[in-house]
């Protein structure tokens, strides 16, 4: 660094007699209040010593700032590496006078005093280790606090994405929801195929009512939760089961007509046969559904208006069928 953000204070203090010895060689140059004497990574090749006045430097980046005031030397690197590039902003806080040094005027320094400009190269030099071994510290402590920040992030999103999903799954059977449905209709609506080749499902308890009056709201809640695991036997990783509300399912498959009813078949006689245990209180009732083979023109209203007409011809005729809507 070329400033002495960082440095000891007396190490970029000039004695009395370095003052004099560089005013002999310098150039005086006056500053008003204000004024700017160089800007952050600007090309310098001098530096500054304040004989009069405090001058501010800005560093920038979060990295606190510092004011020097008279005898107080800075942009030292300019004069030791020719076109150094200004690690900070200098502003004149009041009027000052300022001696600025070339590299002409440090090769006359050597030539006339060698032994003191020999001392205040080596009390430059240390001082630029200082703030280097500062600014590494420094880059070392912002690394830890934005690792920890990064940390942080990651369990919050992990948490947000937990609650998410939470929001998008039915609390009693782990299905999708309505809410899980609306994102996985808009997660497929993005994509190129859409849902071109899905069948869609509406799968309905028959009396279900029935059941919940003759044995209670619990066991209805086991029955929905068995009618659950036959559709999570299904699905594949492009496919969603849901549960619409009450005990009103949906299942969303890429199939082909053939393939649709015989999943359809299957999600009705693996119920038929689960009611045939005899157990009792029933685990489950006998299932209708209404399948249709989704128009990827269309939207989730018409579809859902398809298949349930094909669901109501089923529970029309007494449930635990299939029916197809064209």
């Amino acid at each position: 660094m070329d400033s002495g953000h960082g440095a000891g204070q007396g190490v970029a203090v000039l004695s009395e007699a370095e003052c004099a010895l560089f005013a002999r060689c310098g150039s005086v140059r006056p500053f008003a209040a204000g004024a700017e004497v160089f800007a952050r990574g600007a090309r310098g090749a001098s530096m500054f010593v304040v004989m009069q006045g405090m001058v501010a430097l800005d560093f920038g980046d979060d990295i606190p700032g510092k004011r020097l005031g008279p005898r107080e030397f800075f942009g030292e690197l300019g004069l030791l590496i020719d076109g150094h590039a200004r690690s900070a902003t200098a502003t004149a806080i009041e009027d000052c006078v300022l001696l600025e040094l070339k590299g002409q005027d440090l090769q006359a320094l050597i030539d006339s005093e060698p032994a003191t400009v020999s001392r205040f190269m080596h009390r430059a030099i240390m001082r630029v280790v200082s703030n280097e071994q500062d600014l590494i510290r420094r880059l070392r402590g912002r690394n830890a606090e934005l690792q920890t920040a990064l940390d942080n992030l990651r369990v919050t999103a992990h948490r947000l994405n937990e609650s998410e999903e939470l929001n998008r799954t039915d609390e009693l059977t782990g299905l999708g929801n309505r809410r899980g449905l609306a994102a996985f209709l808009e997660r497929m609506g993005d994509d190129e195929g859409g849902l071109h080749g899905y069948g869609l499902m509406l799968v309905d308890c028959d009396r279900f009512k029935a059941v919940n009056d003759a044995y209670g709201h619990l066991n209805g809640d086991r029955v929905l939760q068995s009618v659950a695991n036959i559709l999570r036997s299904l699905p594949g990783q492009q496919d969603f089961a849901c549960r619409l509300g009450g005990d009103e399912f949906c299942l969303i498959m890429r199939a082909t007509p053939e393939d649709l009813l015989r999943y359809a078949d299957f999600i009705v006689g693996t119920a038929q046969s689960l009611l045939m245990t005899q157990h009792s209180p029933p685990l489950i009732t006998t299932l209708s559904v209404g399948a249709y083979l989704v128009d990827p023109h269309g939207d989730w209203n018409d579809w859902y208006a398809r298949a349930d007409a094909a669901l109501y011809r089923a529970k029309r005729v007494g449930g635990n069928r299939v029916e197809w809507q064209d």
